[in-house]
């Protein structure tokens, strides 16, 4: 059974850090297109980062550059999300998502239950 499972949401302070994980099992993630995505209450998904199955990425979001950072671990299976200098707008349930081979959402086939992230003083 494909299944992503994301972790390491939370509740930060405005500046803050976090780093969302995002294990996937059942089937081997670099063979695949991997993303991240968020939604905040709302709002319409919006998405940050994919890499797709050639290893090409794509940034979604302007409003994230130079403060997030998307990186993989094979031998882990598993991508994650380095948010750095957090801002209260950055509050939203972030998600992975994975299938490909492209970077589209048409394409993209399986997506975590998602972890929340709130912002806030």
């Amino acid at each position: 059974q494909l299944q992503l499972v994301e972790s390491g949401g939370g509740l930060v302070q405005p500046g803050g850090s976090l780093r969302l994980s995002c294990a996937a099992s059942g089937f081997t993630l670099d063979y695949y297109a991997i993303g991240w995505f968020r939604q905040a209450p709302g709002k319409e998904r919006e998405g940050i980062f994919c890499i797709d199955s050639s290893g090409g990425s794509t940034n979604y979001a302007d409003s994230v550059k130079g403060r997030f950072a998307m990186s993989r671990d094979n031998a882990k299976n598993t991508v994650y999300l380095q948010m750095n200098s957090l801002k209260p707008e950055d509050t939203a349930v972030y998600y992975c998502a994975a299938g490909g081979p492209l970077c589209t959402l048409a394409q993209l086939d399986y997506w975590g239950q998602g972890t929340q992230v709130t912002v806030s003083s």
